[in-house]
C-alpha cells in the first residue's frame, strides 16, 4: 500500500511524460525526480544526522521549490516551508522555531537574510555556486525510509491572527488528500496543474502538490499574478487551478474581455471565495469552481454539497459543530425572521471545534502555547465563528477577534460583508470593529472597488437601506475605501492591520456616518492620499 510520498514518487522515477513545466525548463518525470534525489544526497550529506533531519525553504514558487519538495520526501527528511512574507526577527523565529539546520534560499529572497543571526544554520542559495556544486557531486542517495506518520514537511499557517505558526503535515495525510481530491475533480494525467498559492501553505501543498504527484499531471510552479494568469492559463494549456483567499475577488476586479473563457482551464478548486464571485468567475472564465473550508491543521473539513444556500460553506464532516467558549456547551440553532436577519445571534453564534478531537492534527510544531489553545476540553478549536441552521448548514461569521458589541447588541463581521458584497461596485470588503468609549464598538468597513466603477455616499446609503436583513446597528460608521488591502502570503485580508490603523483612510478615501443617522459624508483623505475615483 502506497502511505508516503516517498512510496508515490518511487513508481514515477521511470516515467518519461512531462513533470514540471515553466518559462526556463521543462522537466519529464524521470529528469524531475533525478534532480530531486541528487538534491537530497547533498543535503543528507551536509545535514548533522543528530539534530532534526529539518531543512528549510524560504523560496518563491518555482521548479526548485518542487524540486525541494520532491527531495524532502525520498531522502525522507522534512522540508519547512518558511513564509515568504515574514521579515527580521519574526523570519528569524520561524527558522529556528521549526528546527531548521540548513536553508534553501533564492535570488527573491536571500536579502531578507542579511543581518539576520543564523548562526548553526547553513544558509544554500540554489541557484548559487555551493549548491551546484552540492548537487553535482552527490553520492547516490541513501534515503531515510518513512513511514505515514511522519511528516513530510512542516507547513506555515496564514498568519491572519497571529504569527503564523508550523504544522506537521504528514506524508499520510499528503497522500490521502491527492487521492481523495483526484477522484473527485477527475484529475488525470493529461491534467497540467497550475501551482500558484504559496507552497509553505497547506493550500499550495495539500491542493495542488498533492493533486499533481498522485494523478502523475504535469505542474506549474509559479507566483500568483493577476495581470499573467490568463497569459499562463493558455500558453501552458492549464486545466487545473487551486486558490486559497481572494485570487477570484483580485482577477474579477479587472475588466472583462470578450475571449476570456477562451482557455482550457478546466476546474479550480480552493476555499474562502463568495458566492457571488464563484458565480461570476465560473460564467466569465468557463469553468467549473468548487469551494470548501478545512483548517490549515485539517481538524475540521466542510463541504459544499449539492443544495448548498447562499451564504453557507455547506456542512461539517465528522465530528464538526459549533459550540460556545465560555460554557463549552452547543449552540443553538440559528433562527431567521422573515427577512434573512438572524434573531438569536448571542445563542447560535458559537466557535467551529471538532468535538471527535483534532484528527491528524498533533499539535504546532515547538509551539504548546498556541497548541493549547486550539486543543481544549477534548476538542479542536478553529477560532472560527460559526452559526447552523435547522438543516445543519453552516455560515461563518468571522473569527473570533470579528466579534462586535455596538449599542448593546452582538454582531459578527462575516454575514455583514456577504451583504455588502451585493452591491455590484464593490470588489473586495473587510467589516472590523473599532473601539468607541460611549457604545462599546463601531463598525467599520474596507472596501475595494472594481476597476472603472465608482460609488458616492448617496448610492451607499441608498443600498443599504434596501437590505432588509440588515441591522441598522450593523451600518458601517465608517467606510475606507482603497485601491488595495493588506493582505497575507495567502491573499487573506490582514484585519489586524486594519484595525489597528483606526478610523484613517490608508491611502485612500474615508466616509462617516452620523452616529444616530443614516447619510454618509466623506471626510478629508491624508494630504498624501491618492483616492480612487469616486463619481
Amino acid at each position: 500500500m502506497i502511505d508516503t510520498v516517498q512510496k508515490l514518487l518511487r513508481t514515477r522515477c521511470n516515467d518519461d511524460t512531462v513533470a514540471v513545466i515553466s518559462a526556463e525548463l521543462s522537466w519529464t518525470w524521470r529528469e524531475y525526480l533525478a534532480a530531486a534525489t541528487a538534491e537530497a544526497s547533498a543535503l543528507l550529506a551536509m545535514a548533522d544526522p543528530e539534530r532534526p533531519l529539518h531543512i528549510g525553504a524560504l523560496l518563491t514558487n518555482s521548479p526548485a521549490y518542487v524540486r525541494s519538495m520532491a527531495a524532502a520526501a525520498l531522502g525522507g527528511y522534512v522540508l519547512c516551508g518558511i513564509n515568504t512574507t515574514r521579515r527580521g526577527e519574526g523570519l528569524v523565529s520561524d527558522i529556528r522555531r521549526s528546527d531548521c539546520q540548513l536553508l534553501l534560499v533564492d535570488d527573491d529572497h536571500a536579502e531578507l537574510l542579511e543581518g539576520l543571526d543564523l548562526s548553526g544554520v547553513i544558509v544554500l542559495n540554489v541557484t548559487g555556486v555551493r549548491y551546484a556544486d552540492a548537487v553535482a557531486s552527490a553520492e547516490p542517495l541513501v534515503p531515510h525510509e518513512v513511514f505515514g506518520t511522519d511528516p513530510f514537511m512542516m507547513i506555515f499557517t496564514s498568519g491572519t491572527s497571529g504569527n503564523p505558526k508550523a504544522v506537521p503535515f504528514a506524508h499520510a495525510m499528503s497522500v490521502m488528500c491527492g487521492l481523495s481530491l483526484v477522484a473527485q475533480l477527475e484529475i488525470t494525467a493529461d491534467d497540467v496543474c497550475y501551482l500558484a498559492m504559496p507552497l509553505f501553505h497547506s493550500n499550495g501543498v495539500a491542493v495542488g502538490f498533492s493533486v499533481a504527484i498522485t494523478a502523475g499531471a504535469a505542474m506549474v510552479p509559479v507566483k500568483f499574478s493577476v495581470s499573467r494568469l490568463l497569459d499562463d492559463l493558455r500558453g501552458y494549456g492549464v486545466t487545473f487551478m487551486n486558490y486559497v483567499g481572494k485570487p477570484l475577488a483580485l482577477v474579477l476586479a479587472t475588466p472583462e474581455q470578450p475571449d476570456d473563457a477562451d482557455n482550457p482551464l478546466r476546474i479550480m478548486y480552493g476555499n474562502e471565495a463568495t458566492d457571488r464571485d464563484i458565480a461570476e468567475f465560473s460564467r466569465r472564465f468557463g469553468c467549473r469552481v468548487i469551494d470548501g473550508f478545512g483548517s490549515s491543521e485539517f481538524a475540521v473539513v466542510v463541504v459544499r454539497e449539492e443544495g448548498t444556500p447562499q451564504g453557507s460553506i455547506g456542512k461539517g464532516w465528522g465530528g464538526v459543530a459549533i459550540y460556545h467558549p465560555d460554557t463549552v456547551t452547543k449552540c443553538a440553532t440559528a433562527v431567521f425572521d422573515d427577512n434573512g436577519v438572524l434573531l438569536n445571534a448571542d445563542e447560535a453564534i458559537g466557535e467551529l471545534v471538532n468535538v471527535a478531537g483534532s484528527g491528524p492534527f498533533t499539535g504546532y510544531y515547538n509551539d504548546p502555547e498556541a497548541t493549547a489553545e486550539r486543543l481544549r476540553h477534548g476538542m479542536y478549536w478553529t477560532g472560527d465563528l460559526a452559526y447552523s441552521d435547522a438543516d445543519g448548514w453552516i455560515y461563518l461569521a468571522g473569527r473570533t477577534s470579528d466579534w462586535m458589541r455596538v449599542d448593546g447588541e452582538n454582531m459578527a463581521a462575516a454575514p455583514i460583508e456577504r451583504i455588502l458584497l451585493r452591491l455590484p461596485q464593490l470588489n473586495q470588503v473587510a467589516v472590523y470593529a473599532v473601539p468607541d468609549d460611549k457604545v462599546g464598538d463601531q463598525v467599520m468597513a474596507a472596501i475595494v472597488l472594481r476597476q472603472g466603477e465608482s460609488l458616492m455616499p448617496a448610492q451607499f446609503e441608498e443600498f443599504l437601506a434596501a437590505q432588509a436583513d440588515l441591522s441598522p446597528k450593523a451600518w458601517p460608521r465608517f467606510v475606507r475605501i482603497n485601491d488595495d488591502l493588506p493582505q497575507t502570503a495567502t491573499n487573506k485580508v490582514l484585519k489586524r492591520e486594519l484595525s489597528a490603523a483606526g478610523v484613517t483612510a490608508g491611502d485612500g478615501v474615508l466616509w462617516e456616518r452620523d452616529a444616530r443617522g443614516t447619510s454618509y459624508r466623506q471626510l478629508a483623505p491624508r494630504a498624501d492620499a491618492k483616492p480612487p475615483k469616486l463619481g
